[in-house]
């Protein structure tokens, strides 16, 4: 990032990206100046504390960006729709400032590895998103200074309450927005694959208005919304659903879980880290703002070394990468399945593992495109659902679902065995 001084002596703060190159930020603009003023927050600059695809680094040792990268990149996309589709519509003028203020903030609200947060903590980050914009005086100050009903109307926005603008609405939340474009085409080149590929130009370009206000699509763009559709399902089912991700996220359950039953051991917390845990409705916003991913981590490094069993087991797993096992159960049937984990269960014992912690089933679902015929195509005389004029995005709207057995490295050769069986004799 650099700053220099333009011509007409305001400031211009400039970030490179990765994916969307050059973003720059002009002060004499004031929707931009408020951009910078709300980067500058305490609670803006800690999301470059927490990881956008949590613990996905143990698996894609390059998933290393941050959720600051991520809010900064679907700014930029925002804005491109904006200066592309929306400035020369003048009745969307004073809707800028709430467009660029939710595309920023739209992610303020996470916990320590983002949505794992939202697993082991049951922490909602909409709704602690709209509550800084709304209620923590160094965000909404800001944003008042442009517009006292600035913060109402941005935390409205994230809570689906937004119902004067049905364009802003579709650009911060739907299955074709800003956030999606940006983290497809983030995660695909930070986890080195190739299935994020957006074509993000063209997906613009056939951005329109339909006659009731909405944004639509022109029929040009089917084709590379098929393609952002296709890329979205594979992303899904080769990263963000990866059997890595749900080990992890297991394990890291399983150590809030043992800290919740087993507190009589006086186990070391500070104090936000413990409202988190035990009480999460008395997190304020420097509770909030103090728990990061670097808090976390120091949290189970100390617990790696100085807890008892089976935490102190739980955090060299996941610290040292020495992850427990799974294996693939969904083609059983539910019954089978039961079958499996009494199988590990048994052997869990018989090994000396506690079977509650370090073994069973985890199930995950992913939901296909839901468009509920919300997102349009418009010819400028007729319009039609997107899913009505695709058979391929059709196919796209099925969901899925997985199911793994999870279980200690000891005993995988018997764990696997004992499934091989089963699904011959089935």
């Amino acid at each position: 990032m650099k700053i220099k001084n333009l011509k007409n002596m305001s400031i211009k703060r400039i970030f490179h990206d990765p994916i969307h190159k050059e973003i720059a930020f002009d002060a004499g603009k004031p929707e931009e100046l408020m951009i910078m003023e709300l980067i500058d927050t305490v609670a803006f600059q800690r999301l470059r504390r927490i990881k956008q695809l949590g613990a996905a680094s143990l698996l894609f040792h390059g998933a290393e960006s941050s959720r600051f990268t991520h809010s900064i990149g679907v700014f930029c996309i925002a804005r491109k729709i904006y200066k592309r589709l929306i400035e020369s519509k003048s009745s969307f003028s004073e809707k800028k400032f709430v467009l660029y203020g939710a595309a920023l903030l739209h992610d303020l609200g996470h916990g320590p590895l983002s949505h794992t947060s939202e697993t082991i903590f049951m922490h909602d980050h909409e709704q602690w998103s709209e509550n800084l914009v709304t209620n923590y005086s160094p965000i909404n100050s800001i944003l008042k200074k442009y517009d006292n009903e600035l913060p109402r109307k941005i935390g409205e926005l994230f809570q689906s309450k937004q119902l004067f603008s049905k364009p802003l609405r579709t650009l911060i939340s739907s299955e074709i927005d800003c956030d999606r474009l940006d983290y497809l085409l983030r995660d695909s080149y930070n986890t080195g694959t190739n299935y994020g590929l957006v074509d993000l130009e063209r997906i613009i370009s056939a951005l329109t208005f339909l006659p009731d206000g909405n944004i639509g699509i022109k029929p040009k763009g089917v084709i590379a919304i098929e393609h952002f559709l296709v890329l979205r399902n594979l992303m899904y089912r080769t990263i963000y659903n990866h059997k890595v991700n749900e080990i992890s996220t297991w394990i890291l359950g399983k150590i809030v879980y043992t800290i919740k039953h087993n507190y009589e051991k006086n186990i070391w917390l500070d104090n936000s880290l413990h409202k988190w845990i035990f009480s999460p409705s008395k997190v304020d916003f420097d509770d909030f703002i103090r728990n990061d991913d670097i808090t976390f981590y120091y949290h189970l490094i100390r617990w790696k070394d100085e807890s008892f069993e089976p935490l102190s087991t739980l955090c060299k797993m996941f610290i040292d990468r020495d992850l427990l096992k799974a294996s693939d159960i969904s083609f059983l049937s539910k019954i089978n399945r039961l079958k499996i984990l009494a199988f590990a269960t048994k052997l869990c014992e018989k090994n000396g593992y506690d079977s509650e912690i370090f073994c069973g089933i985890k199930e995950r679902s992913f939901k296909g495109f839901e468009s509920n015929n919300a997102l349009k195509i418009w010819d400028g005389t007729y319009q039609s659902a997107l899913e009505n004029s695709s058979a391929l995005i059709k196919t796209l709207m099925r969901s899925d679902e997985s199911s793994f057995i999870i279980y200690p490295d000891m005993i995988k050769n018997e764990i696997k065995k004992e499934i091989s069986l089963i699904k011959n004799n089935s």
